[in-house]
């Protein structure tokens, strides 16, 4: 009996030590825990007739709807505005300081106003401060009569730029967004110019945040009202007309991303702040940006025959983010395309192949490579060194 009961309790000490070892050898809980942290549910289901949403430093789109139907645009036109006026500002072509005389023109524009009066002179300053927060057409058409002498001439000014931005499906008649039938662009095109607004102009963007604004005697608040509900919304236009609906650029910002959604033809001022918070949130929640190398650094090398140097440096022509579901870092893989080897001369920034960003078998970004520093012709004894390696090195491969 004492035989026996000794047996039960060595094979009892054997399952107590055997059992956490079991547990921790567990594939099964760990691939669980790995397929719970790499859950991404499908973006909110909203009302708009379009929206997409992007992160503008890694330049990926992570949903979208009707992202390319042209629509009208209202009064997020008047970002257009703003970017034009700002590259006069930075041209020197005009200054904060400048009087801008008010005409009847602008004094009788339709809809929202700043409420300037026909015959004074207003600063810029103000002039654009009545434009971003209070949305006015009066203000919005006296400044593109100061800076182009009419507002047809703006408009082009405006059309060119758009062309320059990328933005394809794009074309407008007037500064305001007042309904013309050749007045439109697509939301993905405002996406494009939104980030344009926020990387060209950073000085500047603080005023997109601003919430009251008060002129000759009248108090007036921003209508993006995500400026009041959600802290990381620094931005950027409402816009509506009968025709365009309701819509709304808006710019957020966290610790790791820069967002932007735009919705275009929502059915009321509630609902594109409902759904424009519902698309932020999800992308907040479920996703981070990764800086994956600096434009300094490279990416990796390339044999130069002929060249002062053996190697050339290669890398990326600007920083490479990318933007993942959060808790995937470590499976994203970078993949280079370029020759082995190639000949002297070359020059610095010259296009030398490409990069995928990898997250499993999914392509999510391709970036160009370039050559990182210039390699000249080397010396005579490094030419002909050169041409017994590359020899023995086509006898070998």
């Amino acid at each position: 009996m004492k035989q026996v009961s000794r047996h039960c309790t060595t094979w009892l000490w054997i399952a107590i030590l055997c059992i956490p070892s079991m547990l921790w050898a567990n594939p099964i809980n760990e691939n669980a825990n790995q397929t719970l942290r790499s859950i991404v549910p499908a973006a909110p289901q909203v009302n708009s007739k379009a929206y997409i949403l992007t992160e503008a430093n890694s330049d990926q789109v992570l949903a979208e709807k009707n992202a390319d139907e042209v629509m009208p645009p209202a009064s997020l036109t008047k970002v257009m505005t703003m970017y034009v006026a700002s590259e006069a500002l930075q041209n020197g072509q005009i200054s904060l300081t400048d009087k801008v005389h008010i005409s009847k023109k602008a004094w009788k524009a339709e809809g929202a106003r700043m409420f300037v009066k026909p015959g004074t002179d207003v600063e810029i300053q103000t002039l654009i401060n009545g434009i971003v927060i209070a949305s006015g057409n009066d203000a919005t058409i006296a400044l593109a009569e100061h800076i182009a002498g009419s507002e047809d001439s703006f408009a082009e000014m405006m059309n060119i730029t758009a062309k320059r931005l990328g933005m394809k499906h794009s074309h407008f008649m007037n500064a305001t967004g007042l309904p013309n039938k050749d007045h439109y662009t697509t939301a993905r095109d405002l996406s494009i110019l939104a980030k344009a607004v926020i990387n060209d102009f950073p000085e500047e963007y603080h005023i997109y945040k601003q919430k009251w604004i008060e002129y000759n005697h009248i108090k007036q608040p921003n209508r993006n009202r995500l400026l009041w509900r959600n802290n990381k919304v620094d931005g950027i236009k409402t816009g509506h007309t009968e025709e365009a609906g309701y819509c709304l650029i808006a710019a957020a910002k966290d610790e790791s991303m820069r967002l932007i959604n735009v919705q275009l033809g929502a059915p009321s001022d509630s609902a594109r702040t409902n759904n424009t918070q519902a698309i932020l949130t999800w992308g907040m929640r479920f996703y981070e940006t990764k800086l994956l190398h600096s434009v300094l650094n490279k990416v990796t090398k390339v044999r130069v025959w002929g060249g002062s140097y053996k190697y050339t440096p290669v890398g990326v022509e600007k920083d490479l983010y990318v933007t993942i579901p959060k808790g995937q870092s470590n499976a994203v893989k970078l993949d280079s395309h370029i020759e082995a080897t190639t000949n002297a001369p070359l020059k610095k920034d010259q296009a030398f192949g490409s990069l995928d960003v990898k997250l499993g078998d999914q392509v999510l970004v391709t970036r160009p490579l370039v050559t990182l520093a210039d390699n000249v012709t080397g010396s005579m004894w490094q030419r002909a060194s050169d041409k017994v390696a590359a020899l023995w090195y086509k006898f070998t491969a």
